[in-house]
């Protein structure tokens, strides 16, 4: 049997958050049982023929799921093949996890916790729209702590409306001083149809400026480095061995399966996408119907292209030989020129059979990216 990665999507949250556009959706607790169901139809369809290597559970709040239906998630997780030390996340927001559900994950085989923090600071908690307040967020942690989870990520957010240097310096020092294992922190993205966009347009969102929002990325360089985290991605950082393996797998571009609504999966060259709506996917399942919305073979180039966006993203780079094998033509017979532009302007270097940003490239990197399409 072939190994694969296992991305399972839970779309329910208690409220939307303001800056989100993720597949995820409040007001729609009526259906969870019926989309449970379903969802355990499709993974019992789908994923009993492979040798899962990490699972990754996200949403929308996997964990706002009520304890019966993360019991019956539970037995359809039971009947998997797992290799040996698989990795197993589970996405929790503050604020939905008590020592039942905790338990109840570790039981499963969750080995894994990635916390949606964002920021340390209730007042900008508040300001985007986030239910639970730092309080509660260090209780919860504290009791996965407790009942034994020892491999633990907090996502925190920067660029936030009202946002200062200080008050991001701040939320950095005051996690890395609770030790997680991992630490991710990306920069606020105004998506369409989020509430951010709309309050953007109206000119109402008090956002920090370009070269603030730069200062403060390089705060996170050099505090996470302090306190001992390796960063390994543009917003990935960890103890050392800490890497989350299920996201390597995206950004390595191997193989994995989604199930659940607008999960995707990445199977020999071909890309599916399932449908978004909870309640058409509930109604595909039981009807026996693909659920599919895209299914798309990609061209050589396209597997090019994504290769090169996915591989620079993580800090080692993309490895040359690596390349030559998968596509079975060297690096420079497609992208010669643009390699050679970018290291002359000392944003991309070679080093030891890798091709990498360099840190001024890094924050360059979307700028950088959009030369690799390739005509």
């Amino acid at each position: 049997m072939k190994d694969i990665s296992l991305y399972i999507h839970i779309p329910f949250c208690k409220s939307k958050c303001w800056y989100c556009d993720f597949p995820s959706f409040c007001g729609k607790d009526n259906l969870m049982d019926s989309y449970m169901e379903a969802l355990g139809k499709e993974i019992d369809a789908k994923v009993l023929q492979y040798n899962i290597r990490t699972i990754f559970i996200g949403g929308g709040t996997p964990t706002y799921l009520p304890l019966k239906m993360l019991e019956d998630l539970k037995a359809h997780i039971k009947k998997l093949n797992l290799t040996p030390n698989v990795e197993f996340t589970v996405e929790c927001n503050p604020g939905t996890l008590d020592k039942e559900k905790l338990e109840l994950l570790k039981d499963m085989g969750v080995n894994r916790l990635s916390i949606g923090l964002q920021a340390y600071n209730d007042s900008l908690l508040k300001e985007i729209g986030r239910i639970h307040n730092v309080d509660e967020f260090l209780k919860n942690y504290e009791l996965a702590r407790s009942i034994g989870f020892e491999n633990i990520n907090i996502d925190l957010m920067f660029a936030l409306p009202n946002q200062t240097s200080e008050l991001w310096k701040e939320s950095l020092i005051k996690v890395a001083k609770l030790n997680p294992e991992h630490i991710s922190a990306y920069s606020l993205i105004l998506e369409e149809d989020t509430r951010f966009y709309d309050l953007n347009n109206k000119g109402t969102l008090n956002l920090p400026e370009e070269h603030v929002e730069r200062g403060m990325y390089e705060s996170l360089l050099s505090i996470l480095k302090d306190f001992g985290y390796n960063q390994y991605e543009i917003s990935n950082f960890s103890k050392k061995g800490r890497e989350c393996r299920h996201n390597m797998v995206y950004w390595s571009m191997d193989e994995y399966i989604g199930v659940g609504s607008s999960s995707a999966s990445y199977i020999e060259s071909i890309r599916y996408k399932n449908v978004e709506s909870v309640e058409e996917y509930i109604q595909k399942i039981n009807t026996n119907k693909e659920t599919y919305k895209e299914k798309h073979k990609n061209l050589i180039k396209e597997d090019v292209e994504e290769f090169m966006f996915m591989g620079l993203r993580k800090t080692k780079g993309v490895k040359e030989k690596e390349f030559l094998d998968r596509f079975g033509k060297d690096i420079d017979s497609y992208y010669k020129d643009t390699i050679n532009k970018y290291i002359n302007v000392k944003l991309l270097k070679r080093e030891d059979g890798y091709l990498k940003f360099t840190s001024e490239g890094i924050q360059l990197s979307n700028y950088v990216l959009a030369d690799f399409l390739i005509d």
